[in-house]
């Protein structure tokens, strides 16, 4: 009799517990990504990372592109690509003060049909073969003041200047960006002059 009721327990239990896990709703593809590489400009300062001392980034699924590279997103049909890559140097009222950094525009365009709200877009740096952290940097002389605070409208595109912190030593630079709450980080690294 025991045994009969632990038996009957049990399948309460697990039919609990599929319900839940399951929750009767269909699972959603995850969210995939389409790599296009781009040309660079003539006046940007960035140089391949094909040499001997850093080998090339592949572009496949694992998230990792080369600084030259348009990211697609399949799910929103939102494109993700840097450029204008610029050392520079923090004025007296920049964040923070006296600071080598790199500065890259970060462009956004809506492929999509639908608005995409890009208020939630985050960026991370990082430098150095250590993968020390940047800080972002704000300076508004030099047009670096935050993300963008509108959404973008279906066939738009979006400029966004950025900059984070890049000692003069410093060579390899690591630009992760996310252009919103649903969508997976995109990492760009590669080396800059």
């Amino acid at each position: 009799m025991i045994a009969v009721a632990a038996a009957a327990a049990a399948a309460v239990v697990s039919a609990l517990v599929t319900a839940g896990v399951t929750g009767g709703a269909e699972a959603k593809p995850a969210p995939t990504v389409t790599v296009t590489k781009t040309a660079a400009a003539d006046d940007e300062d960035v140089t391949p990372a094909d040499d001997e001392s850093t080998p090339a980034p592949e572009t496949s699924d694992d998230g990792i592109y080369a600084l030259d590279d348009t990211v697609v997103y399949d799910d929103s049909d939102v494109e993700v690509g840097l450029s204008g890559f610029k050392r520079a140097v923090t004025g007296e009222f920049g964040e923070p003060e006296n600071a080598s950094y790199l500065g890259f525009t970060i462009k956004l365009k809506n492929a999509g049909s639908k608005t995409f709200d890009p208020t939630a877009l985050t960026v991370n740096c990082s430098y150095g073969r250590d993968g020390k952290s940047s800080e972002a940097v704000f300076d508004s002389d030099a047009g670096l003041e935050g993300g963008p605070e509108t959404r973008l409208l279906a066939g738009r595109s979006l400029n966004v200047p950025w900059g984070c912190e890049l000692p003069k030593g410093e060579k390899l630079i690591q630009i992760e960006v996310t252009p919103d709450f649903d969508s997976e980080a995109s990492v760009f690294t590669g080396k800059v002059r």
